[in-house]
């Protein structure tokens, strides 16, 4: 048995300790610490993934599984494993973790010893929810990771950091409260009671699925988040550290969309599949709110953390427009777009960061001219820009049209989602002509100090772009292994 899934887990929650003493010995040694664990588990992620990717397991089955007895006489063990739906989620939060310690270097200048311990003990525990198979194990991870972010958001945030901090805290888990409920509905109504997610999948009667079904919908779309669940993402965003963002972004949103399609469609498929015309209907309306909202925005980071709402909403959209239909390209497209949110998203947060930290202000209106104060930081700006607009050549193209055929197929009428990507490019075209390509101000405060984004760290935000390049060409380094799982899903619902 395979201890690899534990060493993702075990190894950075184990530095956390150690990584928070060497800081507070020394400064340097701490942060290089950190560096070099979080470099030993992508290390880890990158051959956990490519064992899923040689070897693809058949539907409904891992690549990589551990077990062990826990609280085996009520259903409790320690399982995980590993397929394509979870090893892409690995691989995002092994390497995104690297880019924030690298930026964080630069923005984050005050208690770096807790910072950094935090930072290995969210990857930790996120990596315990993307492999957990047992639900209430899911459920423990899902929990723990809400204490970095809570901290992260309250100590290192903006000048409302507390308020934000709170509202986050409440929402999520108010979410992940009724969530366990749901999985207690689950446990008591299966015929054979067990909380192991091998064990349940297509075995829970039709009439056990309702509940557990809109339970899960509550807890997941907080997280993702979907409307009217997300009103406390725009905060965070604001609020929160600009390297903290990307992990909120790249890492934590994909925590709802995981859930809806390893628990809700993979639990509960036959109803998900008969009320799958009322989540493609959320998930229209969020994709449409967060386009129309951001298009108003002012603050360059709470534009992004909007168009997040709108990109998550077209994960809701795949997901359930396979359980419709059983056009596995819906699953697909919704795993590719979690994937490339990641990083374009990412790159984005970062960079909002870089020019804050530069031109003393996120406010679009008061920002001009970068081209000329800032040119390496426009160009980086506008390229993330263009994969965030889903242009080609960047891989979320790919990831918008599965997604929007899938659920096209399903109902027709749903075709009027096409006109979000219109929106998203048009807030994202007006940002960058007001604050690109339009003529520097003569205010000091405007428009950036003449300080550039430095070279390495431009180099490091550039590596966001290289997966989004790639997968355009090689996409069938996700979709290959997504395959599986995608069938399965849309077999469960009987499509």
């Amino acid at each position: 048995m395979s201890v690899l899934l534990s060493l993702l887990i075990v190894l950075p929650l184990l530095g956390t300790p150690l990584v928070f003493l060497a800081a507070r010995w020394n400064k340097r040694v701490g942060i290089n610490l950190a560096l070099s664990l979080a470099g030993v588990i992508f290390l880890l992620a990158i051959f956990s993934y490519w064992v899923v990717f040689a070897s693809p397991p058949a539907p409904g089955q891992y690549s990589l599984v551990e077990k062990y007895p826990w609280v085996s006489f009520i259903g409790l063990n320690y399982l995980l494993g590993l397929d394509g739906l979870s090893a892409p989620l690995v691989l995002i939060s092994s390497l995104l973790t690297i880019f924030v310690m690298i930026g964080s270097k630069r923005m984050m200048h005050h208690m770096e010893p807790e910072y950094y311990a935090l930072l290995l003990f969210f990857e930790g525990s996120i990596m315990g929810v993307f492999l957990s198979l047992n639900l209430i194990l899911f459920y423990i991870f899902w929990e723990l990771v809400l204490i970095p972010m809570f901290f992260f958001i309250g100590f290192w945030g903006g000048p409302r950091k507390k308020y934000a901090a709170m509202k986050f805290i409440l929402f999520t888990y108010a979410g992940s409260t009724v969530m366990l409920l749901g999985f207690l509905a689950v446990y008591l109504g299966a015929p054979s009671p067990s909380f192991d997610i091998p064990d349940l999948a297509g075995k829970i009667p039709l009439a056990v699925q309702y509940l557990p079904l809109l339970a899960t919908f509550i807890g997941f779309g907080v997280k993702l988040p979907v409307v009217p669940f997300h009103t406390w993402l725009p905060d965070a965003h604001v609020e929160a550290p600009a390297p903290i963002s990307v992990l909120l972004a790249g890492v934590l949103l994909k925590m709802g969309g995981y859930g809806f399609l390893r628990i809700s469609l993979g639990l509960f498929p036959q109803a998900s599949s008969q009320y799958a015309w009322a989540f493609l209907i959320v998930a229209a309306v969020t994709m449409f709110y967060g386009s129309i909202v951001a298009l108003v925005a002012k603050d360059l980071k709470r534009m992004i953390a909007l168009t997040s709402i709108n990109h998550m909403g077209f994960v809701l959209f795949g997901a359930f427009a396979t359980a419709a239909t059983g056009n596995i390209l819906g699953v697909q497209g919704a795993i590719l777009q979690m994937f490339t949110h990641a990083f374009a998203v990412g790159a984005l947060f970062m960079l909002s960061g870089y020019i804050h930290e530069q031109a003393g202000t996120r406010e679009i209106p008061l920002l001009h001219g970068l081209k000329i104060t800032m040119p390496r930081t426009a160009l980086l700006l506008v390229l993330a820009s263009a994969a965030a607009m889903a242009v080609p050549p960047f891989a979320s193209f790919l990831a918008e049209f599965f997604t929007l055929a899938a659920g096209i197929s399903a109902f027709p009428l749903t075709g009027v989602v096409v006109l979000v990507p219109v929106i998203t490019s048009g807030y994202f075209l007006w940002m960058i002509k007001r604050v690109v390509l339009s003529p520097p101000s003569s205010e000091p405060s405007a428009g950036g100090t003449g300080h550039d984004i430095p070279k390495l760290d431009a180099a490091t935000i550039a590596l966001y772009f290289v997966p989004l390049l790639l997968l355009l060409v090689f996409s069938s380094l996700i979709l290959g292994p997504s395959a599986p799982v995608a069938q399965f899903l849309a077999h469960l619902g009987g499509r």
